[in-house]
């Protein structure tokens, strides 16, 4: 009898032990998932040296791709972390801008003109920002981002040295403003496609001949995609916020020839609107008495895009 009550007694204390254990490791959990979850504020520019052309937009991408490369989620698969799906979104849309950064210098901030040899730092930081994002192994994203950031920073005392060059001229910002266009256009169709009542298809372009029918395309997004599209366009939102800023330094001398730090400022402003956090990313009816924060996010973001329109108008025009 004594013996029973001894077994029932230690069946009883490793119950409390695997209970304890289970608890402890679901706090862990939720502690690490909420301290990743925080979104990245803004970076200082303030001691960059306004003479060296480049220096504050090669900085904000180092910045930027620094913090890709010491805290990248969407590979994650053996942490806490892979259950989150919110920042690795918000940082596919920081990629996705850091990219276009990075392209265009190659392709053309760097370059006198396109037929001149491409700058090897430059060139070498884009191929490693081409990376799989997803992939954790053989190479995995993080290794990548830190040889671009290891290439940019190269590119970057180049610049300070007088063997590189950044050329701040109007058609290179428009060209890059253009970029930005295209990927605003994509994350912005991602957004006004979120509503339930929209059509299970889209005309991919107007009716021209009114006997056959205009193609279209399946755009019945899953409800469990709609909060990965808002996050996404948010990440796309800080990026460009950020590259405005360094913008409005490295290009001020064409900006204020052309009349445009007035509408720059503008586009700063509206884009730093773009981050509020809801509690629920909802996707209401507009008779609903829950928002729809896609719609409300693409509102803003479509008005930023409107300014960046104006903006290359004022460069080509004025």
């Amino acid at each position: 009898m004594q013996e029973e009550k001894t077994d029932r007694s230690h069946i009883r204390g490793h119950g409390r032990i695997g209970v304890l254990v289970l608890l402890l490791l679901v706090v862990f959990c939720v502690v690490v998932m909420v301290i990743n979850s925080r979104k990245p504020q803004s970076h200082p520019m303030e001691n960059l040296d306004k003479k060296i052309k480049g220096a504050h937009f090669i900085k904000i991408n180092e910045m930027l791709v620094k913090e890709m490369a010491d805290n990248w989620l969407p590979n994650d698969l053996f942490w806490p972390t892979a259950f989150l799906d919110n920042m690795p979104n918000f940082q596919l849309g920081v990629l996705e801008v850091v990219r276009y950064n990075v392209r265009v210098v190659r392709d053309n901030l760097s370059r006198m003109r396109t037929t001149d040899r491409l700058d090897p730092s430059a060139e070498a930081a884009f191929t490693n920002l081409s990376n799989d994002p997803f992939k954790w192994w053989f190479p995995s994203a993080e290794s990548k981002w830190k040889s671009a950031l290891t290439q940019l920073e190269a590119y970057d005392q180049n610049l300070a040295a007088g063997k590189s060059h950044f050329y701040a001229r109007a058609d290179n910002l428009i060209e890059l403003l253009n970029q930005y266009l295209s990927l605003m256009g994509g994350a912005n169709t991602r957004l006004i496609n979120a509503p339930r009542d929209m059509k299970t298809t889209l005309g991919i372009e107007e009716q021209k001949d009114k006997t056959s029918p205009a193609p279209s395309v399946d755009i019945n997004i899953p409800w469990t995609q709609i909060d990965d599209n808002f996050y996404y366009a948010q990440g796309v939102a800080y990026a460009l916020y950020e590259s405005f800023r360094a913008i409005r330094a490295d290009f001020n001398e064409v900006l204020t020839d052309k009349n445009s730090v007035t509408l720059v400022d503008k586009i700063l402003e509206i884009l730093g609107r773009c981050h509020f956090e809801p509690l629920i990313v909802f996707n209401g009816d507009p008779d609903s008495i829950f928002a729809n924060h896609s719609l409300n996010l693409s509102g803003i973001f479509n008005d930023a895009r409107q300014k960046m329109n104006s903006l290359t108008v004022a460069l080509t025009q004025g």
